[in-house]
């Protein structure tokens, strides 16, 4: 099987063939590209049998390739935000891929690929595919409501470090170092919160990118984190189930 692979980050392309190559070692990476512009211009003059292409680029996302060329061979479309967004188009496209990508899951994709059950990318309507994906990240815009004493405020998503929870409260703890009470669950805060930025740690912890500063191995299944501000009650631990996840996780696209 000759694959065409499309994805702008350099450490999440080569965990991408690696995978692959790991489960079909006949297959064959034909070309790669990092960016519409590029995408667009290889594909021009090679025709691999099945592409994987994450769907955020640098430049713009990947419907725009599919309006300047082309392409009639199955799409594997790798995105990191919730499924349901896309559910609708998934008996269209080849199949799609949640971030951070599960080596089971990939290697159902190619073998759905495989044996062909589903139909081309001809089939596919990108402008209703990349509307849904787009109506997705809107849904991660927020603004939390927060009452502490007799006081209201706002906090964005944007504003928050981290969330913890302890003695089944839950906090969030801002940038700027201030914490608050906040009237969800982690659970519903997890759903809530856009996987690219945010990810949950363990049972009591989810983490935005931006405040992870250190990390140190504290086992071979286990990391600790240094947050920014810092978390003075405790270590910050990703679990140990969590961890290989995690790791996946900070190599991805976060921009």
């Amino acid at each position: 099987m000759n694959v065409f692979l499309i994805e702008d980050e350099p450490g999440a392309l080569e965990r991408l063939r690696n995978m692959l190559i790991s489960i079909e070692p006949t297959l064959k990476v034909v070309g790669e590209a990092d960016s519409v512009e590029s995408a667009v211009q290889a594909l021009k003059t090679i025709k691999p049998q099945v592409i994987f292409t994450d769907v955020q680029l640098a430049d713009g996302t990947c419907f725009q390739i599919f309006e300047h060329v082309h392409v009639d061979c199955p799409v594997v479309f790798i995105t990191a935000y919730n499924e349901h967004a896309i559910e609708a188009f998934s008996v269209n496209a080849a199949d799609y891929l949640l971030k951070p990508l599960k080596k089971e899951e990939l290697s159902k994709a190619l073998t759905k690929v495989a044996k062909k059950l589903i139909p081309g990318v001809k089939d596919i309507d990108y402008t209703k595919l990349a509307q849904a994906i787009l109506e997705e990240q809107g849904k991660f815009d927020r603004r939390y409501l927060i009452r502490y004493g007799e006081q209201i405020r706002t906090v964005t998503t944007e504003d928050i470090a981290y969330i913890y929870t302890t003695q089944k409260a839950v906090f969030l703890v801002t940038h700027a170092g201030k914490e608050y009470p906040v009237d969800k669950s982690l659970e519903t805060l997890e759903r809530e919160l856009d996987p690219k930025k945010f990810f949950r740690i363990n049972r009591q912890f989810i983490v935005n990118i931006r405040s992870i500063g250190n990390m140190h191995t504290v086992s071979k299944s286990r990391v600790q984190l240094d947050l920014h501000p810092p978390f003075q009650q405790d270590e910050v631990i990703v679990s140990t189930e969590k961890s290989p996840l995690f790791k996946d996780w900070l190599g991805g696209d976060h921009s």
